[in-house]
């Protein structure tokens, strides 16, 4: 059990920039406070050449500092502090990345496949973030909770949210337009402002894939259908609010 966790805490932190040996490294410095690289070559495993190259990476990134002493000992940084750093420095690049970027060419109006599921988490809250008047978002309930802040924030700026969701909400999403549509599948379906659609699969699986379209005709058929299911709830009762 042990070693499935320090597994997933070290792929959580080589998405932070840490290549494998410095995240392993820096595991040991978080449960013994103040390491040696001779001590940190014992403790992991990792040969002394590659262990203090790590710690000297460490370092560089903020992740790792040296205590000066009669042995250089290192120490690891706060977690919270090192991923907090990271965020905060990516997102000033970002922000010099886009204002530097030649402007992006009008998007297409094909059919455009993402597949897995984080990319399909990653297009709701990108569709999400853009809406200007209204969305209306069918899911299987237990992914809203990944997504109840970026709705929460959309209530909060006026904008019309519409959820179709398989069965009521333990917590309710105050603002949000809720039917309930009794079906136990595992598909999305997302339209914004009436131009933009994302309908497909959310199982958890890595073959989930959905179709991301903005071409009018699609749309207009898409909220067609969306729009006669919302008329059979409320002739059914099931509107929540």
């Amino acid at each position: 059990m042990e070693n499935s966790v320090t597994e997933a805490l070290i792929g959580k932190l080589v998405q932070f920039g840490l290549t494998r040996q410095e995240a392993s490294i820096y595991l040991c410095l978080v449960r013994n406070s103040a390491v040696s690289g001779y001590e940190a070559a014992k403790m992991t495993g990792i040969s002394r050449s590659n262990v203090y190259s790590a710690l000297a990476g460490l370092v560089d990134k903020g992740a790792a500092y040296l205590l000066e002493g009669g042995t250089n000992k290192y120490t690891a940084a706060a977690p919270e502090d090192f991923c907090s750093n990271k965020i905060r420095s990516l997102e000033k690049l970002m922000h010099e990345l886009v204002a530097d970027m030649p402007k992006l060419s009008a998007c297409c109006e094909g059919y455009i496949t993402i597949s897995a599921p984080r990319h399909i988490m990653d297009k709701i809250y990108n569709m999400l973030e853009a809406v200007q008047y209204r969305v209306y978002i069918s899911l299987p309930v237990d992914c809203l909770d990944e997504l109840r802040q970026p709705l929460e924030s959309l209530i909060k700026r006026g904008k019309k949210v519409v959820l179709l969701i398989s069965e009521p909400l333990e917590n309710e999403l105050s603002g949000a337009t809720v039917y309930v549509t009794g079906k136990n599948d595992r598909q999305l379906r997302l339209i914004v402002d009436s131009e933009f659609v994302l309908t497909g699969e959310m199982t958890g699986a890595e073959t989930d894939s959905a179709l991301y379209c903005a071409q009018k005709n699609f749309v207009n058929v898409f909220k067609d259908s969306l729009r006669n299911e919302i008329k059979l709830i409320e002739l059914t009762g099931q509107k929540l609010k």
